[in-house]
């Protein structure tokens, strides 16, 4: 799809302050702070997209009957934009969030939004917050677009009225306890059936995994880890990141995209990395059993969590209600180091882009 719009512009009347925004970029966290600005674009039965807007950031006037509220119609993304070693501005593979959010619109009965103007809509945010970017080592910053039905009334139907926004975020490191590998906690609770919306990035998914995140939490752990609906035994996903197991013959795996897990863009990057490295990559059903027995033989070397808020992470340690156990030394893998590096290197322009993966802003 294909469709441009103009940009209204509306300057916030009271920007933060230089010297409170200097406070913020040293310590950014992540997700708990935003920019001056926002997008917003309106989508309606008769009038398809339009009135797209970069405006003061703030409240949303909303219906109490607006349909989001009552039927969950929303979706979103999440990406990144960095600054460069010579002052330029990227973002990494925002056409492959496109596609992405398009396919969430789809399962969830939304309009699609071109991909152009999705990419546009974010391109004209980083330009009216450019000052945003955190002064932390790999700081960058986090965008989030999303898309929420704004018709009012109820009855079970898709809504008619949508709005589409961008918001952004300056972030640091997503994860807080500053351990070398992350450890997670195998949840009895499941994240996606088939049929469902795993595939899907929207709310709901979250919403249903916050019990167990909350459980990961009080046992100690960073993480919490789903498996499968049907038989409860093979590893899909965390709550937010994808997963990759590393053998000591080199190979790697990933569990399948089979429509409830979500497909991740670090995660398909990685993918044509690590073939690029020569490596034996597989997507295939990994159960629970095999990955404890495995790290028990110390056949199995490295695992690491991969996801655009935390990149790349390595995991040390699993527990369930029956015990724990170690992968490898427990701290971050050779391997896993390697391909972050290299990933993190093309993000942030200080190595080749070879598969045209980062979008340089004028």
């Amino acid at each position: 799809m294909s469709a441009s719009l103009p940009f209204a512009h509306a300057p916030h009347p009271a920007p933060t302050a230089a010297a409170v925004r200097a406070e913020v970029l040293a310590n950014p966290g992540f997700g708990t702070r935003f920019t001056d600005h926002m997008v917003s674009i309106d989508w309606s039965e008769d009038k398809g997209w339009h009135d797209a807007q970069v405006l003061p950031y703030g409240p949303i006037p909303l219906d109490p009957a607006a349909s989001v509220l009552h039927y969950a119609q929303e979706i979103f993304e999440g990406l990144k934009a960095y600054r460069h070693p010579d002052g330029s501005m990227a973002l990494f593979r925002p056409d492959a969030n496109a596609r992405r959010f398009n396919a969430s619109a789809k399962r969830l009965a939304m309009p699609e939004l071109p991909e152009d103007l999705f990419v546009e809509a974010i391109h004209q945010l980083v330009r009216a917050d450019k000052d945003w970017f955190p002064t932390v080592e790999g700081g960058s910053l986090y965008l989030r677009p999303f898309m929420i039905a704004t018709e009012a009334f109820l009855g079970v139907r898709p809504a008619k009225q949508y709005k589409f926004l961008v918001i952004a975020s300056p972030a640091g490191n997503y994860f807080k306890s500053g351990a070398p590998a992350v450890s997670i906690w195998v949840s009895d609770y499941t994240r996606a059936a088939p049929g469902g919306t795993g595939a899907a990035k929207c709310g709901g998914n979250y919403a249903a995994s916050l019990v167990p995140t909350a459980e990961a939490f009080a046992q100690g752990h960073d993480q919490v880890l789903f498996l499968d609906a049907a038989e409860h035994k093979w590893i899909e996903e965390l709550g937010g990141m994808n997963l990759f197991f590393v053998f000591a013959d080199g190979s790697l795996i990933t569990p399948p995209l089979t429509g409830t897990i979500l497909p991740g863009i670090t995660r398909d990057s990685l993918l044509t990395l690590a073939r690029e490295e020569g490596l034996n990559v597989r997507e295939e059903r990994y159960s629970l059993d095999q990955w404890r027995a495995d790290a028990a033989s110390g056949q199995l070397v490295e695992v690491f969590a991969c996801g655009t808020a935390a990149v790349v992470t390595p995991v040390g340690k699993v527990a369930d209600r029956g015990g724990e156990f170690t992968i490898g030394s427990g701290g971050p893998g050779q391997l896993t180091g390697k391909l972050k590096a290299r990933l993190t290197a093309i993000q942030r322009g200080e190595a080749p882009d070879s598969h045209g993966w980062v979008s340089v802003l004028d």
